[in-house]
């Protein structure tokens, strides 16, 4: 068993009482309270940090919502980091989804009314000539190996909310990948918004201008990018709820030059490769053999899009073009195919454009537009992915019609919340006749078979993979994360899923697990980064998982020795 750590620590008295990185509150020993001036500033009582868990978990019990669950918790935060990773860590399940999605959309559309203090940086388009001094402000005498930023465009479901810090990603980050909280940083980037509501709101805490775009827009941020590759090199910078227009932009303009990850594009796509990965190993078929139709081509479905035809090029050989003819993308616009026209095929998704020739006998709606039910007849397709919002967009004709040519149909409707779900599992099981693979965006009940037995959802949540994949660039000292990198962590999350061993069960490790799951994961990436050269280490891969273990920062007190030239 390894022994308790010993910290040497210069703050005394009230100083250390409302530091969140070493308040103990009442869990301070007798001699911590001798040594650091602390006798009379604490009740008598020395609770351990399970009495602390107990108490804490019986006060946010009685919070009447989950609005007010998260305000607590985020209060809990602000006072004692051990205290508050720790009982999250212990109620995973419970308290994720109050402390990010879907709670912590709420909690930024309400930023404004609910701010009480500064919890990261903020960098205000107005101020972008100290960008540098008050980075420097921020981080001065401190290790930084995140940096989560987000210019809010894109809050998931809220859209554009101008101002909202994203210390609920960092904070997954700790609880999931083992991060240090001290070595995080979460930045706003406040160029304005285009929410009228926000500009009209005299409570309005962030910059009351139309949303800045453009060539503005791209030196602000590149000066910001900037100052973080000069100072801290080694880092991951992830960007975080960016609009459609910048996200995947912004990551292939920096990808070769820094560590850099989007969790919209590269997160849900990383993690989707996974649930293939796995669902292809029960089918006993090859991710190039599959034809794949994902309804909803935003950043989330073109993420998904990309990420899964980079991991057939890696994985099975082929080249860029004739993995792309694997895919059919549909957006409200219909299936994207050059004759469209111009004006409704974005740039971004035209790779994927599938040729008119193929379409020419499919009969079009009066805008010359094609369904997905009449995608699903033409195309027979072996996986549907739904990323649209559009709940109930899977109809029951549609997944009959998928399972008439497919003898386990591959579904993933993973819109979020549950109630955008594009089908319903149970639903989806039951129009199968009970041979569909599915997973969701959220979680939900077994479905209940006609031979009595029970098949497991899976989670195809990004939490299960993204912060593995941001440790493990961070462990490497990795000078990017590439795509060799992401799919080395699919990988070794698909080699986790319970289908493997049981068909019946789910084609993606149980949410429970995710911080043993993030380990593996971030193990895996790390050894990637060294195999291909990209590591700042000068590590054997046979060190990575002894290092890693080592490097994941531990939810404990451990003991305190006062050092007038100690931590602080």
């Amino acid at each position: 068993m390894a022994s308790e750590p010993v910290f040497r620590i210069c703050l005394r008295g009230e100083t250390l009482l409302t530091n969140p990185k070493f308040n103990k509150g009442t869990a301070f020993s007798p001699e911590e309270r001798r040594a650091f001036g602390l006798i009379g500033r604490l009740p008598h009582r020395i609770n351990t940090l399970d009495e602390q868990c107990q108490r804490a978990i019986d006060q946010l019990e009685s919070q009447q919502s989950d609005l007010a669950k998260n305000t607590f918790l985020q209060s809990l935060k602000d006072q004692n980091w051990v205290l508050y990773y720790s009982l999250v860590s212990r109620h995973l399940r419970e308290l994720i989804p109050v402390i990010y999605t879907p709670t912590e959309a709420e909690a930024i559309s309400n930023y404004s009314h609910l701010f009480r203090r500064s919890e990261g940086l903020y960098l205000t388009f107005t101020d972008q000539d100290y960008i540098e001094e008050s980075f420097l402000e921020q981080t001065k005498c401190r290790e930084i190996d995140l940096i989560v930023c987000s210019d809010a465009e894109a809050i998931l479901g809220i859209g554009d909310q101008g101002v909202g810090i994203s210390t609920a990603k960092s904070a997954i980050y700790t609880l999931l990948g083992g991060m240090d909280p001290s070595k995080t940083l979460s930045v706003t980037l406040d160029v304005g918004t285009n929410n009228e509501e926000l500009l009209n709101d005299p409570l309005y805490v962030g910059w009351p201008h139309q949303r800045i775009c453009g060539e503005n827009y791209d030196v602000f941020i590149d000066k910001f990018v900037q100052v973080v590759r000069k100072y801290y090199p080694h880092s991951l910078l992830h960007f975080e709820d960016f609009g459609v227009t910048n996200a995947y932009r912004l990551l292939q303009k920096y990808k070769d030059t820094h560590a850099v990850f989007n969790d919209d594009v590269q997160g849900t796509g990383a993690v989707t490769l996974a649930c293939l990965m796995a669902a292809v190993t029960v089918t006993k078929s090859k991710l190039s053999d599959q034809r794949i139709v994902i309804y909803g081509a935003g950043s989330a479905g073109l993420g998904i899009a990309r990420q899964l035809r980079d991991g057939i090029i890696a994985i099975d050989g082929l080249d860029t073009a004739e993995a792309n003819k694997r895919f059919y993308l549909i957006d409200k616009f219909g299936l994207i195919r050059d004759g469209l026209g111009q004006d409704k095929v974005r740039e971004a998704v035209r790779e994927f454009s599938r040729h008119n020739d193929e379409w020419k006998d499919v009969e079009t709606n009066g805008n010359g537009e094609i369904g997905l039910l009449d995608v699903v007849k033409t195309v027979h397709p072996t996986v549907l992915i739904g990323c649209s919002t559009q709940g109930g967009a899977f109809t029951e004709e549609i997944v009959r019609e998928m399972a008439k040519h497919a003898d386990k149909p591959i579904i993933l409707p993973l819109s979020n919340p549950s109630r955008l779900h594009e089908v319903r599992p149970q639903d989806a099981m039951d129009w199968t006749d009970g041979k569909a693979l599915l997973a969701t965006g959220s979680p939900f009940p077994p479905c209940k078979l006609s031979n009595g037995k029970e098949y497991m959802v899976g989670e195809c949540n990004n939490a299960l993979i993204y912060p593995g994949l941001g440790f493990g660039a961070v462990l490497a000292q990795s000078r990017a994360l590439t795509d060799t990198m992401i799919i080395a962590g699919a990988r070794r999350l698909a080699s986790l899923a319970p289908a493997l061993q049981n068909p019946d069960d789910a084609i993606l490790p149980d949410f429970g697990d995710s911080p043993a799951i993030n380990l593996e994961v971030a193990i895996a990436v790390a050894e990637q980064a060294i195999e291909e050269g990209n590591a700042g280490v000068s590590w054997k891969k046979e060190e990575v998982r002894e290092k890693a273990i080592r490097k994941q920062w531990k939810a404990v007190y451990g003991t305190y020795v006062f050092d007038p030239n100690g931590e602080k």
